[in-house]
């Protein structure tokens, strides 16, 4: 953790901030201030007011009432060129360049070098990969940005950010998609920004990640700042109460659900990025699959789901053999699928959130080739009331959600449904720890069902805790099988490190 000697005065400070929609307080009365020079984490579930308050502090949201000063003086920050100017920019959670250009283009986007009306595009590849180089982040300024991983892109914005010279950055849930490494050197840049004076804005749910940066660090609870602690005075059980008012006991929330009869039963399963996977899965069972990023567990589930080609092995659904080739068929059996990115592949963002929760079911609520809309609304709001969606209505859109309630969404659409094999892909990645505690919930009512569960997690205490039997994988094999509770954490992550 930084050095903490020595207070400094704010950069940047809120003044009774409020932000109202509709007469609903996403933020409330907020008065709090940003030192110069330091690392600051804010905290809260989905829906505290985080978010907002991001928008607020980058132009994109105009706030209703309050005061925000810059140096001791007011500013109005009512455009994203307004925060732009003074040096206020954000790295955010979900990528927002453009994934067709390249990736010089997009870390200069905005501020191209050009010449007798034309770019130039060499001058602006090689600083941009001077800049990569230097920051020690090894992406290649001339790839395409859509060709690189989700992490890589997520590197590629805040060296961008970086290069702007910033003085007052924020960072968005910024490991939810990164390497071990990945976050190493993205770490490395933020201490460095950190050691040339840039206040850094940090904003995480793994809270070890806030104990490993900042020095102080806020909690929003409902709109409204609960607490500002000097990181030092404080530990993880103290920021859950703050946040949620429960126990850090109750977060891996686990029940033990006796194991009923074989559902999935896998034997010598290969196909791109995987090769001879066996495994079963039965009623009643959480079945983790731990690996580092690309080891092979995606690629693996995805062929099951019919989502991937395979190339060789056999698949048994309830103890019958089965071909699975397409997603339908999967779907028709009994399979679900929540994928890993929710944004990417598991909602459509611009319909309602009553649309994307009855997708899966729209054939029963239109059995004469209309859709019944009493049903509809129906059938949506029994889900939004079981997975305790925070929406105005069934009839608001997805994208206007939480990330927390997206992933409800994506993960309700399912129960309706009746699948009786779910396939959690990092179900929990940018969420806070009350929505993972819902969703670890939702789990054991799945299993008291009758369902099985295949868990997907790059976050190893998360798959230990809950899983009944795991799996490791490493360069797209199963190198080791354990019941949970018979191992380590560490001898799990050496297996799939492979030492």
């Amino acid at each position: 953790m930084p050095d903490t000697a020595g207070p400094a005065m704010p950069l940047l400070e809120l003044r009774q901030v409020d932000k109202r929609f509709t007469g609903t307080y996403a933020l409330k009365r907020i008065d709090l201030a940003f030192r110069a020079g330091e690392i600051h984490a804010v905290v809260g579930e989905n829906g505290a007011g985080k978010s907002t308050m991001i928008k607020i502090l980058t132009g994109a949201y105009r706030r209703s009432g309050g005061t925000i000063l810059w140096e001791g003086r007011e500013v109005a920050l009512d455009t994203p060129s307004a925060a732009r100017a003074l040096g206020i920019d954000a790295v955010h959670q979900e990528v927002v360049l453009c994934p067709h250009l390249t990736v010089a283009a997009n870390m200069f986007l905005g501020d191209e070098r050009s010449g007798y009306g034309l770019l130039r595009e060499r001058e602006m590849t090689a600083r941009a990969q001077a800049v990569l180089d230097d920051i020690g982040f090894p992406i290649d300024a001339a790839a395409v940005l859509a060709d690189l991983t989700i992490g890589q892109q997520q590197l590629v914005a805040a060296a961008r950010a970086a290069m702007r010279g910033t003085r007052f950055l924020i960072f968005d849930e910024p490991t939810a998609y990164l390497t071990r490494q990945e976050t190493h050197q993205l770490f490395a840049l933020i201490r460095r920004l950190h050691g040339e004076g840039v206040t850094i804005v940090y904003i995480s749910h793994r809270l070890e990640e806030i104990f490993e940066l900042a020095q102080r660090v806020s909690v929003l609870r409902d709109g409204s700042l609960v607490a500002t602690r000097a990181v030092a005075e404080t530990d993880e059980r103290q920021l859950i109460r703050d946040m949620v008012a429960r126990s850090i006991e109750e977060i891996h929330y686990k029940e033990e659900i006796p194991k009923g009869p074989a559902l999935l039963e896998v034997e010598g399963l290969s196909g791109p990025g995987f090769s001879d996977v066996s495994l079963s899965v039965h009623a009643g069972e959480v079945v983790g699959l731990y690996g580092l990023v690309g080891a092979g567990r995606s690629e693996f589930v995805q062929a099951v789901f019919g989502r991937r080609r395979r190339t060789a092995g056999r698949i048994r659904f309830k103890g019958r053999e089965v071909e699975i080739r397409r997603e339908r068929d999967a779907i028709d059996l009994g399979i679900a699928l929540v994928p890993e990115s929710r944004r990417d592949q598991g909602l459509c963002l611009n319909l309602e959130v009553g649309h994307n929760l009855n997708l899966p079911i729209f054939h029963r609520l239109a059995p004469r080739g209309l859709v019944d809309g009493r049903a509809e609304a129906e059938a949506a709001q029994r889900q939004i009331d079981d997975m305790r969606i925070v929406t105005q209505s069934h009839r608001a859109e997805a994208a206007t959600l939480s990330g927390g309630n997206q992933q409800k969404i994506v993960i309700g659409k399912w129960l309706s449904h009746g699948a009786e094999l779910f396939i959690f892909d990092e179900p929990t990645v940018g969420v806070d720890v009350g929505t993972k505690v819902e969703i670890y919930r939702t789990f054991a009512k799945l299993l008291r069902a009758g369902a099985g569960i295949i868990l997907i997690s790059s976050y190893l205490p998360e798959v230990h805790d809950l899983s009944d039997e795991l799996h490791v994988f490493h360069r797209g094999r199963v190198v080791a099988r354990h019941r949970s509770r018979e191992v380590d954490a560490e001898t799990i992550l050496k297996e799939a490190i492979g030492v």
